[in-house]
């Protein structure tokens, strides 16, 4: 597993005695060590972002916060700068919730919950590239950089059928930075960053139209078959609530949509 170079912070709470309270199997469950160990994606802007006090904020830092309270256990903050990263490490149990899109290929180690935020998958390319959609982009020669393992890499693998992926390690910045020096044809990733590169660059744009949905939910690794039921009834009240929106909306997210009821 590789962590990023800021320390994982412990973060006590107070007794949750007016919290909804758990049932102990999922306590355990969840918990094992003691204390939630949540897996915070610093390579998926709208989810999470590092906060001027180091901490990360975000919709899923809030989401993890509620959670350990709901627990009534401590919470332990473990970043990582890649969605791959996260999963990887769930793999091995060192985590124990995470967020992540659904995958298929991811679902032989991790348990999901129902989506709670919807994001779109899109490409940016040179202002003066020919590529209008996305549609256009698959075809012989066209050459695409993908963040490693991330949601939109595992679909556009199983999707495209003549257009080359080229893979690197990290966040958004580090795909940009391949499209950058290898001179490619696009670069694909979530809209809004993408989109907030674009405006600082005029030289690129963001295509319109995307060619994902991206259906961003909470996990845990298989296994835990109760914690996972408590996690799938969490992620539905977060989002009935109003919760998700709120910290959506605090985090400066509006793109993003807080998913159905359900799915």
């Amino acid at each position: 597993m590789v962590r990023t170079i800021f320390a994982a912070a412990l973060i006590f709470f107070a007794p949750a005695a007016f919290a909804q309270s758990a049932p102990p199997d999922a306590v355990r469950e969840l918990a094992p060590t003691g204390k939630l160990r949540a897996a915070i994606n610093y390579g998926n802007g709208v989810l999470a972002q590092k906060g001027p006090d180091g901490a990360p904020r975000g919709v899923s830092a809030d989401l993890s916060r509620e959670l350990a309270r709901r627990l009534g256990v401590p919470l332990e903050f473990i970043t990582f700068t890649a969605a791959g990263k996260a999963f990887e490490a769930a793999k091995e149990n060192k985590v124990d919730v995470l967020f992540v899109a659904i995958e298929p290929v991811r679902a032989a180690d991790v348990a999901f919950t129902p989506p709670y935020v919807l994001i779109e998958g899109t490409y940016m390319v040179l202002k003066d590239s020919p590529l209008r959609e996305p549609a256009d982009v698959d075809r012989p020669g066209t050459r695409i950089s993908v963040g490693e393992n991330s949601a939109y890499d595992l679909y556009l693998t199983r999707t495209l059928k003549h257009a080359t992926l080229l893979r690197t390690p990290g966040g958004c910045c580090k795909n940009i930075d391949l499209f950058r020096a290898e001179k490619l044809d696009a670069v694909a990733g979530v809209k809004q960053p993408l989109a907030e590169y674009a405006k600082q660059h005029s030289d690129v744009r963001v295509m319109e139209k995307s060619f994902q949905e991206i259906r961003q939910a909470m996990a845990t690794p298989n296994g835990r078959a109760a914690g996972a039921a408590y996690l799938r009834a969490f992620i539905e009240e977060m989002k009935a609530s109003g919760f998700v929106a709120d910290a959506l909306q605090r985090s400066n997210q509006p793109d993003a949509r807080v998913a159905p009821a359900g799915g």
